[in-house]
């Protein structure tokens, strides 16, 4: 199959076509060079075409990877034949790879926020795909970059707002993630549909949880899903613009009124 041919049958829209574009270029130049090739980060959405393209071309060897485990936004390191996915994580870890991290430092009063910091990288013309996860704490950001983009963001990285930056260069290792908040939901559906679960997992009723789908504010498994009967299987995670993500963790046997019953986790 040629590259068109394999655009053509796994792109849904022009920008997704993009993506993959650039992907399958990542993906030849280590085949045909023998070096490792990484794509930009990716959003969880974009790594599930990517991952569909690498099913479409017999998985050849490859690694996610975002810094630090759990990692929202990755980039796709596609691997020469001679090296393995854990040696390369273990090169990558060890601050030998395309992904680095930035400390930016301020004042505990600046309030701070995710928007503030990426709004400040990407005032500079820096686009999306060269900035990873943002991990922002009380006092510091920990800003996830390719490597190209490091030394750039030294240089310039030094304010967000009116709030002041002290940016500097920390190793993989000293990340502090923050923690993940999770709420246990204990509840029963009529059925495993979306709309039933978007419903129970964010506490409306199963006809708004409807209309959210069909305005196209639901993901499931990161991929917008306008379908509100779609079965939703043990595993998926789904989301809602505005609402926040849930992960079904249990789907049950059924009640004695006959109601299925589920358990879900939805991140705070």
């Amino acid at each position: 199959m040629t590259k068109t041919e394999q655009l053509d049958k796994l792109a849904r829209d022009g920008e997704e076509r993009l993506l993959l574009a650039r992907a399958l270029d990542k993906l030849e130049t280590a085949r045909r060079k023998n070096i490792p090739a990484a794509t930009g980060f990716l959003s969880p959405s974009e790594r599930v075409s990517v991952e569909n393209l690498i099913a479409a071309n017999g998985h050849p060897p490859h690694l996610f990877f975002g810094g630090y485990p759990g990692a929202e936004r990755t980039i796709c390191l596609f691997l020469p034949d001679w090296q393995e996915p854990e040696d390369a994580l273990a090169l990558a870890m060890a601050d030998e790879g395309p992904v680095k991290v930035l400390r930016c430092t301020y004042n505990a009063d600046g309030g701070i926020t995710h928007r503030d910091i990426l709004g400040a990288i990407l005032g500079q013309g820096i686009t999306r795909e060269k900035v990873g996860d943002l991990l922002v704490g009380p006092e510091s950001c920990d800003v996830l970059v390719l490597e190209e983009l490091a030394d750039y963001l030294l240089l310039h990285l030094d304010s967000a707002g009116r709030t002041r930056l002290k940016t500097g260069p920390i190793s993989l290792s000293q990340i502090s993630p923050p923690e993940v908040r999770i709420k246990t939901i204990r509840d029963t559906v009529a059925t495993p549909r979306l709309d039933a679960l978007v419903a129970c997992a964010f506490s409306t009723s199963r006809s708004k949880a409807a209309d959210f789908i069909s305005a196209g504010r639901v993901q499931l498994n990161h991929r917008e899903c306008t379908k509100a009967d779609k079965a939703v299987e043990e595993g998926d995670v789904f989301s809602c613009r505005g609402l926040g993500k849930a992960a079904v963790r249990e789907l049950g046997g059924r009640s004695k009124k006959g109601r299925i019953m589920v358990v879900l986790e939805r991140y705070l």
